[in-house]
C-alpha cells in the first residue's frame, strides 16, 4: 500500500529546509552543522496496515537513536472532523487512524487536519534543535515590511506657481 508519504509530509508544512522523504520516512537536518537528525515514521496501530500516528526520533551518526516519541492522531485531533462526519465512533478500529481502504484518487489519509501534529513536531524539535525554526522558516507573523512610497517627481513646465 502506498502511503503517499511525500504528499503527507508536504501537507504538514514542516519548517525544516534541509529534508528528504525516503520511502515512507521523513528525514531532516533541522540545525545546520549539527550531527543530529530528525526522523519521522508512520506509527502502526493495532491492526496490520493501519496507522495511528507518527513516531519521531532524534538520530546521532555514532550513537544511533537518542530519543523517540510517538504522536497519536487521536491526541492531536488529526481525524476528528473526518470521523465525526462519517459517524466513526471512538473505540472502533478505524477511529483516528488510516489504512489502505480509501477512495481512488484520494490519499489514504484524506480528511486529515495536520495543524496539531505540526505544532507538536515543532515543539519536539525545539527541544533537540534550538533555533531550528527561526533558522529555516520565517515566523508566521513575518510579512512584507512597509516602505515609504517614493515622492512623485515635480513636473517643471516653465511656469511659476506662487
Amino acid at each position: 500500500m502506498s502511503l503517499q508519504a511525500p504528499e503527507f509530509f508536504a501537507e504538514l508544512c514542516l519548517p525544516f529546509a534541509d529534508h528528504a522523504v525516503v520511502g515512507n520516512t521523513y528525514y531532516a537536518a533541522p540545525t545546520p552543522g549539527s550531527p543530529l537528525r530528525l526522523r519521522i515514521d508512520f506509527k502502526g496501530a493495532l491492526y496490520a496496515g493501519t496507522y495511528g500516528g507518527l513516531r519521531l526520533a532524534v538520530l546521532h551518526p555514532d550513537r544511533g537513536e537518542i530519543d523517540a516519541v510517538a504522536l497519536s492522531f487521536l491526541d492531536h485531533g488529526t481525524f476528528h472532523r473526518r470521523d465525526e462526519a462519517h459517524g466513526t465512533r471512538p473505540g472502533t478500529s478505524r477511529y483516528a487512524t488510516f489504512d489502505g481502504h480509501h477512495q481512488p484518487g484520494r490519499p489514504p489519509w484524506d480528511g486529515a487536519v495536520t495543524t496539531g501534529l505540526r505544532d507538536a513536531i515543532e515543539q519536539y524539535a525545539a527541544v533537540w534543535f534550538p533555533g531550528a525554526r527561526t533558522a529555516n522558516k520565517p515566523h508566521r507573523t513575518t510579512g512584507r515590511i512597509a516602505q515609504p512610497a517614493p515622492a512623485e517627481p515635480v513636473a517643471r513646465n516653465g511656469s511659476r506657481n506662487r
